[in-house]
């Protein structure tokens, strides 16, 4: 069984910057596709940003391209998710999960972990 941990959330002022973090317990993260998604109060989840088995390959939401950045540790089992130039309406639980069958938005990610908030000061 896949565990997943997020950890790094906080209260930020707009501009500011966070760094996400999400260990895995196992053997198998190095094999899974990993991705991060939000989910603001009153809003479905969405997808935020994911990234290939080995590292090489990234994709993220139009929201977030320029200010966020995916990138993982396979030797640490864990993903991260650098946050720069934040702004109010990314305040969201942020949660990251992983799964075998990709990395993008549209793949199906089989394991997730119970999130951490991040809330965004004006």
């Amino acid at each position: 069984q896949v565990q997943l941990v997020e950890s790094g959330g906080g209260l930020v002022q707009a501009g500011g910057s966070l760094r996400l973090s999400c260990a895995a317990s196992g053997r198998t993260f190095s094999s899974y596709g990993m991705g991060w998604f939000r989910q603001a109060p009153g809003k479905e989840r969405e997808f935020v940003a994911g990234i290939s088995r080995g590292g090489g390959r990234t994709d993220y939401a139009d929201s977030v391209k320029g200010r966020f950045t995916i990138s993982r540790d396979n030797a640490k089992n864990t993903v991260y998710l650098q946050m720069n130039s934040l702004k109010p309406e990314d305040t969201a639980v942020y949660f990251c999960a992983g799964g075998p069958l990709g990395y993008s938005s549209s793949s199906s990610y089989a394991h997730w972990g119970r999130g951490t908030q991040v809330t965004v000061s004006s």
